[in-house]
């Protein structure tokens, strides 16, 4: 507890900072990551499911499920409704709607990124920045004693001590930049997962006849 308190003291506020920081980064990554899982999870159930009903023409069984799912926000769910809905239509204009649903969900999908996006670039110079302040006090700190004995190992360790805060910004940085690499990759190999199951969709749709009314 005092060596916490002792580098707490050394970092100053801007240690607090990057601790609030840290936590903050901490929560939209496990936030962000459950969210895609289950999101995922439940895409990939429900296109399961709905794949036979849509091939027998069954599209009221397909389109109720969907419904269920669109309250679980399953971005498979919107995207089977509109196909469904949309099977008279045109080709071009069928995908053209698709491609705007997919685009929507995974909108939702990557919000907050940009959260850790902008961590992992500005937490390093927020660490610099505090390592800077805590220099500049450490010599000031020399000038005011220089005939202090053991002046020199007095701004060593001060500067040793500054340094706790680029270390910290690397800290919270560097899972941040993980976790946005991360869910940019899932989450655009994800919109080219929906992409294929669209033109599977609306392509099954398409060749069967007008099935039931919904």
């Amino acid at each position: 507890m005092e060596n916490f308190k002792e580098l707490i003291s050394a970092g100053g506020p801007v240690l607090i900072l990057l601790i609030l920081l840290s936590v903050y980064s901490i929560s939209v990554i496990l936030e962000r990551f459950f969210r895609l899982r289950s999101s995922v999870r439940l895409s990939r159930k429900l296109i399961s499911y709905c794949l036979h009903p849509l091939r027998s023409e069954n599209y009221k069984k397909a389109a109720d499920a969907c419904r269920k799912d669109v309250v679980k926000n399953t971005p498979a769910a919107p995207l089977i409704l509109q196909i469904i809905a949309g099977r008279d239509l045109p080709l071009a204009q069928q995908e053209k709607m698709t491609d705007t649903i997919i685009d929507w969900e995974i909108t939702k999908l990557q919000r907050r990124l940009t959260v850790l996006g902008t961590l992992g670039s500005i937490t390093p110079f927020i660490g610099l920045f505090g390592t800077v302040i805590g220099v500049m006090h450490a010599f000031k700190d020399l000038a005011a004693n220089t005939a202090a004995a053991g002046g020199a190992s007095v701004v060593a360790a001060g500067i040793a001590e500054a340094l706790v805060n680029t270390a910290a910004g690397l800290f919270v940085a560097i899972p941040a930049v993980i976790a946005y690499n991360y869910f940019l990759s899932k989450t655009n190999y994800f919109a080219k997962e929906l992409e294929a199951v669209a033109h599977k969709f609306i392509y099954a749709a398409q060749q069967s006849s007008d099935g039931a009314d919904l």
